[in-house]
């Protein structure tokens, strides 16, 4: 009975990942490489996870607590479970455009650059997935472009 919330805990993690956009076409096989690749992390409200305009190696996964993301100062958005952010910074180590703070004591899943290429190696079905990710999101950021 001890190993059921450690369990329930995992698939919640598991789950968690399914949902991101980047990973969601992955095996549950896929995502337990990616889990076991990931940290899992408590932070105290008030800690800055990441800063503008500095580099990025990490993607990060809020699996309890909030996390606010800003720009220039101003408040973007509130991240709550099940939301995430970072998830360029896996492949390419360009500036962050937001600074990511935690509102509240919060746990999150951490991904790091290094970790994510490991995982590329061990399961390089996941690169295609990566890819067709890449292609879609690069799509949508043109088509913005287009209409404004």
């Amino acid at each position: 009975m001890a190993k059921f919330p450690a369990m329930a805990r995992k698939d919640s993690k598991l789950d968690h990942l399914a949902r991101v956009r980047l990973f969601s076409a992955c095996s549950k096989k896929e995502l337990n490489t990616i889990g076991r690749a990931s940290d899992e992390i408590s932070i105290p409200a008030g800690k800055v996870l990441c800063e503008e305009g500095k580099p990025g190696h990490e993607f990060y996964l809020v699996l309890e607590g909030e996390v606010n993301l800003t720009r220039n100062k101003r408040k973007l958005t509130t991240l709550g479970p099940g939301r995430h952010f970072g998830e360029l910074a896996l492949l390419h180590r360009g500036p962050r455009n937001a600074t990511a703070t935690a509102v509240s004591p919060a746990t999150l899943l951490v991904l790091g650059q290094r970790e994510f290429s490991g995982v590329l190696d061990e399961v390089p079905s996941l690169a295609h997935k990566l890819l067709t990710y890449m292609a879609e999101r690069l799509a949508e950021a043109d088509s913005k472009d287009v209409s404004n």
